[in-house]
């Protein structure tokens, strides 16, 4: 557990949901097919920064076996391959192996606590849309980190999809311009 400076309190670490989508708003197309963002990958110094920020991952069952656009690469993983860490997937379903850095919980508020507990005061990334929504429907998602890849894609999957929708106000903390995407980052507001 990590420590504040003054006081000696602990630090809470932050749920962070960070995502490369296309200009109308889907993570993934057609059957969660990653195989689009391949070409919109590149240099990003803001994302690239921020792999060594996270202390875990906080991973959802479908996408810790889904479609690595960098799979079979040396850039296959987590941040193009650049990070290493615990990982707790929510799922119902853990498979009958253990798998080594690897946690798996069957309900959001054990998942968050062993996710927060691991990444020691860190932020906690979030990957895959389902546990994104289910983060941010029980109030536990600090922030949003979306890079916008300058493709359209038609179908897919969603950043955030609410049937009947939602109205959650976020707090604009940055903007970054790169020729190959547009950072934008937000804080969930309270």
């Amino acid at each position: 557990m990590t420590f504040a400076a003054s006081g000696g309190l602990p630090v809470m670490s932050k749920l962070l949901y960070s995502v490369t989508m296309s200009a109308d708003g889907f993570i993934a197309g057609v059957g969660g097919d990653m195989s689009w963002l391949s070409a919109h990958l590149g240099p990003n110094p803001e994302a690239d920064a921020l792999a060594g920020r996270v202390g875990a991952l906080l991973v959802g069952n479908r996408t810790f076996g889904g479609d690595d656009p960098n799979r079979g690469t040396d850039q296959e993983g987590a941040f193009s391959g650049t990070w290493h860490g615990r990982q707790v997937v929510l799922t119902h379903r853990p498979p009958d192996t253990p798998v080594p850095g690897v946690e798996f919980a069957g309900d959001l508020d054990s998942a968050v606590a062993a996710a927060r507990a691991a990444a020691g005061g860190r932020y906690v990334n979030v990957l895959g849309a389902d546990v994104a929504r289910q983060c941010l429907a029980a109030g536990v998602l600090d922030e949003i980190l979306t890079i916008v890849a300058p493709v359209l894609l038609g179908d897919g999957v969603r950043l955030f999809a609410h049937p009947g929708g939602t109205n959650v106000p976020l707090d604009l903390l940055s903007v970054s311009h790169l020729p190959h995407a547009t950072n934008i980052w937000y804080r969930v507001a309270s």
